[in-house]
């Protein structure tokens, strides 16, 4: 019986092989939101011990760890100097997977976390989440994700619904809610709800391109700018004053 052959690489390129990291390598990520959280019930010691004995049950050794003091949850994971740290360990393939106690640790926005999801599918790495018994290696962890996905797009949806709602009161009420923009209202929302989340401009426009979203010009393409000018344009203000109360907060 004849031996498969292995082709012959194309003459003048060379053969590169991905990068794997260390198997049963993990890092771990703390997080707290203020100064007297850390005498809480899930401080950053408690936290560590949750992880710990997550991964001594899962066979995984903590290669490093990281931690995030008094820094917010809506706070974008790669704007945070400790979550940048860890997404660098297992980007570089110095470890397999993140480690945290619970999802709120890693993100308060299913948005933001499921485009870490993305991003670790995309880069060879995963996510595990002691409180959801989640880990994105396993059918049941992505099973979760996916759940995750369907409830973020519920709640677009029933935020969209609410806004309609809430500026066709104000219409009835005789406020000017300002002339139609060629962005659409739905699109108008997403962007004032983003930048209430504390997503960057170029943030917004990169996800606004990753979801097939055109600007009001009809082009594929958005750029800080544009994102700028939608929320710069009346009829943003007005759904802005829809949407939000005089303390900032979201009422719909």
């Amino acid at each position: 019986m004849t031996e498969p052959r292995t082709p012959n690489p194309i003459p003048g390129r060379r053969m590169r092989a991905r990068a794997v990291a260390p198997p049963g390598t993990a890092v771990g990520y703390v997080r707290v939101s203020t100064e007297d959280q850390k005498e809480r019930k899930l401080g950053l010691d408690a936290q560590r011990a949750i992880i710990t004995a997550k991964a001594a049950t899962s066979g995984v050794e903590i290669v490093g760890w990281f931690a995030d003091e008094a820094v917010s949850g809506t706070v974008a994971p790669d704007k945070r100097a400790g979550m940048s740290a860890a997404l660098a360990e297992v980007r570089e393939h110095r470890a397999e997977r993140i480690i945290a106690a619970k999802l709120d640790r890693v993100s308060r926005s299913i948005k933001d976390f499921l485009n870490l999801a993305d991003r670790a599918e995309k880069e060879g790495w995963h996510i595990v989440l002691c409180d959801l018994d989640m880990d994105t290696t396993t059918p049941q962890g992505r099973m979760i994700l996916h759940l995750f996905a369907m409830f973020a797009e519920f709640e677009r949806n029933m935020i969209a619904e609410r806004t309609r709602a809430a500026l066709a009161e104000k219409k009835r009420q005789g406020v000017q809610l300002g002339k139609p923009s060629q962005v659409p209202d739905e699109v108008m929302t997403r962007i004032v709800l983003e930048t209430y989340e504390g997503r960057s401009l170029r943030q917004i426009a990169s996800g606004l391109m990753g979801d097939g979203i055109p600007t009001g010009g009809g082009s594929a393409v958005w750029h800080p700018q544009q994102v700028r000018r939608a929320l710069d344009h009346p009829r943003a203000v007005a759904i802005a004053d829809a949407i939000f109360d005089e303390d900032g907060n979201l009422t719909v």
